[in-house]
């Protein structure tokens, strides 16, 4: 067989491999993986999560998120912010001064260094007051010339810039999204030459940028582009996408000595919510070799570093303005469900109003569970480029849907602006964090998935290697025997749970264990099938969005039994672990069968392993839905769980502290006259005599 079937095999197989780009390449070798690799080996249990995944705050982190991220809540005012499009002056100052742009810049350079957690959780809990200035806070520590520096910059570099951005002396932008490729980075047309110009190497670049966060009042511009070398005058580095940093004053690096015009001020308008975001451009301008990140050696190396990096920014910041969104609608829009009263009952009671109140609770449960399992897989020195896509794909897209129901739940009082008004800020931002980063439309169809099956399966990769390199059958032929075992194993795994779990009753205590144990065996299988597709899978986006969807349920799904074990001393936290399981195997299930309706000869072999007997999962009940909604609706340990952290201004004239007082009032069958005070409070909506 090794002799004459295995070169035929071998030889087949080099057609069915797609073209793979010097951008996916860097994207494969960056980061890490972590148990995502389980869910394509066909097994993860979840003891071992437990055991080896936590997180949590230390005194220091602690106490600046209680005491001095409070101060600056305080200073934020959403509806004056969204007036003028702009933080006030002493709430610049303030993020300078106490250092929230150097969160995560190491105190070596004078930053804070605080961990992930934190800053995942000091980002939350500014975005429970104002998404704008969580925004501001957050572009510095995420993805941008502050990490980029500490990570891949010289020392020089490190020395001079670092401490300047820590203490906002300067602020920072970085340029990556293209004015007419976007952000496909292959595509991209922003250009640098390599010159020698009067005895200094440098470049000649021109550049057209938009979308940039920060950019109108950034005083130390990130910018990517594509360096050629037509004249071999490199003598370290390479020609392609290359990182530089522009400051706009001379320094040590870079002395305008060219009279370089960069183009920046012009500011966009992401729908109203009033963080600084706009275009840069430079036309023909000359920048020494100083201004690379990392210096001359690093050029052609910035795709690369950018993948690297990518998860602060898709992991982190994004989720946890998502988590934020998702407890305010829990905290909000849940009192004022039992403040408010229709037809003399609170709406609470209603059971419209019950549908999308568990909802809500669901999807902060969900959300709540993937941020910490991410915080603590970070935590541990892991960076998984697939799980953090998952989780900024996710994350938005649960805290738009939680979102929209709070908005329903409120009614005229949702939608009528003004300082009255909690929710509305969140409303319109959500479109823009399932924008940036990646649309969620591409990150689904194209992203997770793709990226999963070729970095996280236990043998594609070496496949992949060893396709390439044309003369590797040894190789291939090991890891071919590999994936033919664990198909069959998978197979045979979930044929077995299909009979099994039948006769398991939910009593038993591993009961959503063994029901992961066939999902997971599942999605191995299907996955393994889907190779014989070859190259098909690249560019079928119906099947990579439907495996990716099977994906991050699994993720979630684990996310949210791990933070069970850790939370289950919280009274009825079972319940919304119930809700929240039966959604992502029905969701899983429903993939599943997608696919199969989809795909002839593998659909039908998929659906007669995976659901021999038709379709096990079904929608939670009425009594579970009406159950997980009062939670949220009542004084309960599950209420300030989800809503651990949220911000809350000491000025009794704030929704948020007359929901809370008034709650508080109605548990204890408080004064009724200061109730029926607070509630006309409370359900008051602005009004205006005119409009600026």
């Amino acid at each position: 067989m090794k002799r004459f079937i295995l070169p035929t095999i071998y030889n087949y197989s080099k057609k069915l491999l797609p073209k793979i780009s010097n951008t996916e390449k860097a994207a494969l070798d960056s980061g890490t993986s972590s148990i995502e690799k389980n869910f394509f080996r066909g097994h993860l249990d979840i003891t071992t999560l437990v055991d080896k995944y936590n997180v949590s705050l230390n005194y220091y982190e602690k106490n600046f998120l209680d005491k001095t991220t409070n101060q600056l809540c305080e200073l934020a005012n959403t509806s004056d912010i969204e007036n003028k499009q702009n933080l006030p002056n002493n709430l610049w100052k303030y993020i300078r001064n106490n250092k929230f742009m150097g969160i995560v810049i190491n105190k070596n350079y004078n930053g804070l260094q605080f961990s992930h957690h934190a800053h995942s959780k000091i980002v939350e809990k500014i975005a429970t007051r104002n998404p704008a200035t969580a925004v501001t806070v957050m572009v510095p520590n995420s993805l941008g010339p502050g990490e980029l520096l500490y990570h891949y910059g010289t020392n020089e570099q490190k020395k001079y810039y670092l401490p300047r951005l820590a203490k906002g002396i300067d602020i920072p932008c970085f340029g990556l999204t293209t004015e007419y490729s976007g952000s496909d980075a292959a595509s991209m047309l922003d250009e640098g030459i390599v010159v020698n110009e009067n005895g200094e190497l440098g470049i000649r670049m021109t550049f057209s940028k938009r979308y940039i966060t920060l950019a109108p009042v950034a005083t130390l511009i990130g910018i990517a582009f594509k360096l050629k070398d037509p004249n071999k005058l490199l003598t370290k580095g390479n020609e392609g996408i290359t990182l530089a940093l522009i400051p706009k004053e001379n320094n040590q690096f870079y002395n305008n000595k060219y009279n370089n015009i960069i183009n920046i001020g012009n500011r966009h308008n992401p729908l109203d919510v009033g963080f600084m975001n706009g275009t840069i451009s430079a036309n023909n301008i000359f920048i020494p070799m100083s201004c690379i990140i990392g210096g001359e050696e690093k050029c052609g190396y910035g795709w690369n570093m950018l993948m690297e990096c990518l998860g602060e920014g898709r992991g982190i910041s994004l989720p946890a303005l998502s988590v934020a969104s998702s407890k305010l609608t829990t905290f909000g829009v849940g009192g004022y469900s039992r403040i408010r009263k229709q037809f003399n009952i609170p709406i609470a009671e209603m059971e419209g109003v019950k549908e999308k109140l568990a909802v809500i609770a669901t999807k902060n449960y969900q959300l709540l569970s993937g941020q910490y399992l991410f915080n603590s897989i970070l935590h541990n020195k892991e960076k998984p480029p697939v799980l953090s896509a998952i989780m900024k794909f996710k994350s938005t897209e649960y805290a738009r849907i939680s979102i929209n129901h709070g908005m329903d739940i409120l009614g005229g009082a949702g939608i009528c602006k003004g300082d009255m008004n909690f929710l509305a800020s969140h409303y319109n931002a959500i479109p823009i964090a399932i924008t940036v980063e990646g649309s969620n439309t591409l990150t689904r169809s194209l992203i997770v998935f793709g990226q999963g099956l070729t970095r996280s399966h236990p043998n594609l990769l070496n496949i992949i290697n060893s396709l390439e390199k044309g003369n590797d059958i040894d190789n291939f032929n090991l890891n071919l025997k590999e994936i033919i075992y664990s198909t069959l194993l998978n197979f045979s795994k979930s044929l077995y749970y299909s009979i099994y779990l039948n006769f398991i009753s939910k009593n038993n205590k591993d009961y959503y264990q063994l029901h992961l144990n066939k999902l997971v065996s599942n999605f191995a299988f299907s996955s393994n099938l889907a190779l014989l597709l070859g190259g098909k899978i690249k560019t079928s986006q119906y099947l990579s969005g439907r495996y990716a969807d099977i994906l991050s349920d699994l993720y979630f799904s684990y996310a949210c039994l791990w933070f069970y074990h850790k939370n289950k001393d919280v009274k009825n936290i079972d319940k919304l672990l119930d809700i929240s399981l039966n959604e992502h195997f029905c969701n899983i299930q429903e993939s599943i069968n997608l696919i199969s309706n989809n795909y002839q000869y593998i659909g039908y072999i998929i659906k007669i392993t995976c659901y021999p007997f038709g379709n096990i999962y079904k929608k939670s009940n009425d009594k579970l839905i009406n159950d997980v909604s009062n939670l949220i609706t009542t004084d309960t340990e599950i209420r300030n769980l989800l809503t651990s952290d949220i911000f809350i201004s000491n000025n009794n004239k704030d929704k948020l502290n007359q929901i809370s007082r008034c709650m508080k009032l109605i548990t204890e069958n408080g004064d009724k006259n200061e109730i029926k005070l607070l509630t006309n409070e409370i359900i008051k909506v602005n009004s205006y005599s005119k409009f600026n």
